[in-house]
């Protein structure tokens, strides 16, 4: 069975971006076998000068290399990250940067850097209170996930999203999460 590698970077209990990634991922795991990173759960370091240097010496947590390892090998990956300070949740820049491993997610032949990940398909699963779309100027994440896929060597990305969440009747934010469960639900068929 091929895997999927989901990356849970909800860290609200109660979360609207993990609501629609859960049903979503219930799907997959009929065909999938799911491995779960909860971010709300770890503690990844801020890749400072202490870590570049001792990755410049050789020497990189057995975890976070294993971890990086498993990423690469993936066939599928999903992030479920609601839209926070224009982007995403500060712990999942950490973690990419964490995972971001020379030989493991990507390698250079002294020109440029090409990915070693074999994952073809990428789905980004987000809920965004203010009223700003996927491709709006106003909205980086995305642009960061598609920069991160050149460099990690990931392929299409599908973008699952639900927008103006926080200035909408409570009957609006279920029809806005149905909707998004429904588009990831066919986005399913093909991924």
């Amino acid at each position: 069975m091929k895997n999927i590698i989901f990356i849970d970077a909800c860290m609200r209990a109660g979360s609207r971006t993990k609501r629609i990634a859960a049903r979503i991922i219930e799907e997959l795991s009929g065909r999938y076998c799911i491995e779960t990173i909860r971010l709300g759960e770890a503690d990844y370091p801020v890749v400072d000068n202490r870590i570049l240097e001792e990755r410049n010496n050789g020497t990189v947590p057995k975890a976070h290399a294993e971890l990086a390892g498993r990423i690469a090998a993936a066939d599928r990956i999903v992030i479920a990250a609601p839209f926070w300070d224009m982007s995403f949740p500060s712990a999942l820049k950490v973690f990419f940067e964490n995972m971001s491993l020379f030989g493991i997610t990507f390698d250079s032949n002294d020109k440029e850097c090409y990915g070693l990940c074999k994952a073809e398909k990428v789905m980004y699963i987000t809920t965004r209170g203010m009223d700003i779309s996927t491709g709006d100027p106003l909205e980086q994440a995305t642009p960061y996930i598609m920069a991160l896929s050149h460099l990690w060597g990931w392929g299409e990305l599908t973008v699952i999203s639900a927008q103006n969440m926080d200035y909408s009747s409570p009957e609006e934010i279920e029809e806005r999460i149905s909707k998004a469960i429904g588009e990831g639900l066919e986005a399913c068929k093909e991924f």
